[in-house]
């Protein structure tokens, strides 16, 4: 029956959402008001995808340290497809404004104590095994035009791949690899996570309903496609600290994108448990911060 729940939800019998038709109009108002948002709760937003800055340097530091140097841009670009789970506080913050709840910081981890954690666990195991699997892949090409010996330098790594013929062979099979990947993410995970914070619909039906929503919006979700890569690489030049801004918004915007994208319909909703609220004093912090940590 857990196993069930995990798959199809809390309902008997589990109904497939509607899905609408949106243009590109919708999506310029779905990144307005995930702006709006961010500038409601920047610091929350800024806190919860703080962690993106700090892998990028992890990653460059672990290339230029463990000569994996060929293993960076696959490991920092594939990194975004696992984004769709880093920004589950975002969607579940967007969630309460709008539903005029408090919109303090620690409810963005409230999901883990809802009753689809489960699917939402289960859909988060299969990014990051499709972001195992791209990394294996983006290895096999490397190794395919330049073998298995590790570059010696940084400069001689950037002449290889930009002055050779097995350089451009690889700018160019793994990039469009890497797109494959990136549309796959995109179809399986435009709306499921935040339709699996909406309601109790099991991860199998959010997975559908975002196939179905991406065939529906083919044209549209392909733009929003584009918009999320463009920004992503616009907030990691500098050293990825632009992603502190760039990842709340899309992540806000992506909840109400998917507002626009799916009907509202009588499917029940995940429990949540009832937050009282406390008095706190300073001599809480930083404990606060970890809503987890509780007595």
């Amino acid at each position: 029956m857990a196993y069930s729940n995990i798959l199809v939800g809390a309902g008997t019998h589990p109904s497939q959402p509607a899905i609408r038709k949106i243009d590109v109009a919708d999506l310029g108002d779905a990144l307005t008001k995930g702006i709006d948002d961010f500038y409601a709760m920047p610091t929350h937003a800024m806190f919860l995808c703080i962690v993106y800055p700090i892998v990028g340097f992890m990653l460059a530091r672990l290339a230029f340290g463990y000569s994996i140097l060929p293993l960076l841009y696959p490991l920092a670009s594939g990194f975004a497809l696992v984004g769709p789970v880093a920004a589950l506080g975002l969607y579940e913050l967007s969630r309460r404004r709008e539903a005029g709840l408090d919109t303090s910081a620690a409810h963005a981890f409230s999901v883990f104590e809802s009753s689809s954690v489960g699917a939402i666990a289960a859909l988060g195991l299969l990014l990051l095994v499709i972001f195992g699997v791209w990394v294996a892949v983006a290895n096999a090409i490397y190794v395919a035009n330049f073998g298995y010996a590790s570059p010696s330098s940084i400069e001689e790594f950037l002449h290889e791949v930009l002055t050779t013929r097995a350089g451009w062979t690889l700018i160019v099979v793994g990039n469009g690899v890497g797109l494959l990947f990136a549309v796959l993410v995109l179809t399986i995970s435009a709306v499921s996570f935040p339709l699996l914070l909406d309601r109790d619909v099991g991860a199998a039906v959010a997975l559908l309903t975002s196939i179905r929503a991406v065939a529906r919006n083919p044209f549209t979700m392909a733009v929003w496609g584009l918009i999320v890569g463009a920004l992503l690489v616009v907030g990691s030049i500098p050293f990825f600290i632009g992603l502190t801004v760039v990842m709340p918004v899309l992540g806000h915007a992506t909840w109400h994108l998917y507002r626009k994208v799916v009907e509202p319909q009588d499917s029940p909703s995940p429990t949540l448990p009832p937050h009282e609220k406390e008095r706190r004093s300073a001599a809480d912090f930083p404990v606060v911060l970890f809503p987890w940590a509780k007595k």
